[in-house]
Formats: structure tokens, sequence, C-alpha cells
């Protein structure tokens, strides 16, 4: 995979730091999620994909060493508190966790 991948990272930073992994969501600008019901719109991307709507895919949770992939914080931060309250209540119907 080429370029940066954006990913919503669930795991707490404490988590992350002692044990090298992150675990979240993957993040797409892929069209065909529109109607995707697991798919929850987060904004519009920027830079090469600038006026494209950016989608969390809540039904593929990954982990990953982000040491070893040399992984850094995406430029654009942190999700609203709102958006992420939804893509945690989408996840959970997925997982059923709370």
């Amino acid at each position: 995979m080429r370029d940066m991948h954006p990913f919503l990272v669930l795991s707490a930073r404490i988590f992350n730091e002692k044990t090298s992994l992150v675990i979240g969501l993957p993040m797409t600008t892929a069209e065909y999620n529109a109607d995707n019901p697991f798919a929850v719109a987060v904004g519009h991307a920027k830079g090469r994909k600038a006026g494209k709507v950016s989608y969390v895919l809540c039904h593929q949770p990954k982990s990953f060493d982000w040491r070893m992939r040399k992984a850094k914080a995406h430029p654009l931060g942190v999700l609203d508190n709102g958006l992420f309250a939804e893509v945690c209540e989408r996840l959970n119907q997925i997982v059923q966790i709370a």
C-alpha cells in the first residue's frame, strides 16, 4: 500500500506506548461506502483527495505495530467527540462491548 492511510485509533495512548500496538478502524474515501451501514461519514478529505467524503469503517477493526510501520499522527488530528461517539456506537452494534 502506498501513500498515507488514515486510521482512527481507539486504544489508549498508554497501551499504545507500552505495547507498540494500536487498535482502531481504517478510514477511506471510497464512494461505495455511502451505502455501507457500518461506515460513518466523518467529513471531507483534504489534500490529494480534497472534497471526497471520508468514512470510518467500523466493521474492520485492526491492530498493528505502529513503531515497526513508522506510523505517525494524522495531520488532521482528533475526530470530533460526537462523531467519535457515533463510530463507537456503530462498532458496539457489531462487537457489543458496552
